[in-house]
């Protein structure tokens, strides 16, 4: 069966990145680090670093390889998580290390890469057969910032 990996292009602090995600990231670990030994189009021997890292269940590759493209909200990484206090907890962390917050459960962190700090029962609400609950929920979420699970199911048992 094919491993599927997301691969993350960093102009420079690969490492520093993937110590923090899997530092907040509860089942995440750092695997196999490789030097390139060889002359790439990012550099001499030794210029490009890859990481192999997981985050919960998924894999990713972290690169540093020099500048090339930015971060942009085309790709995001969604953490899903079951309570409030998880939540608070992992956002915090992100702002705390230099990310700033943007709408509807979205921030980037400081290496400029969009992630979604959300509640697995967002999905499911938003999925909700019942299409005016969904509505509103979707509403109620469309107006925040940080999550807020307790708004979120006032809005959806309304």
């Amino acid at each position: 069966m094919p491993r599927v990996i997301s691969n993350l292009w960093f102009a420079e602090q690969a490492r520093e990145a993937v110590e923090f995600y899997v530092s907040i990231i509860p089942d995440s670990r750092i695997g196999r680090t490789t030097i390139l030994p060889a002359e790439t189009p990012s550099g001499p021997p030794g210029s490009v670093e890859l990481i192999e890292f997981t985050l919960g269940d998924q894999a990713f590759l972290a690169m540093k390889a020099g500048p090339l493209d930015n971060f942009n909200h085309s790709f995001s990484i969604a953490i899903l998580l079951e309570s409030q206090a998880e939540i608070d907890r992992i956002w915090d962390a992100f702002l705390a290390n230099g990310g700033t917050p943007e709408a509807c459960g979205w921030l980037k962190d400081r290496w400029g890469l969009s992630w979604q700090i959300v509640p697995r029962a967002l999905s499911e609400m938003i999925a909700d057969e019942d299409r005016e609950r969904a509505r509103r929920v979707t509403e109620v979420m469309l107006g925040m910032v940080k999550i807020d699970v307790a708004a979120l199911e006032k809005a959806f048992n309304r």
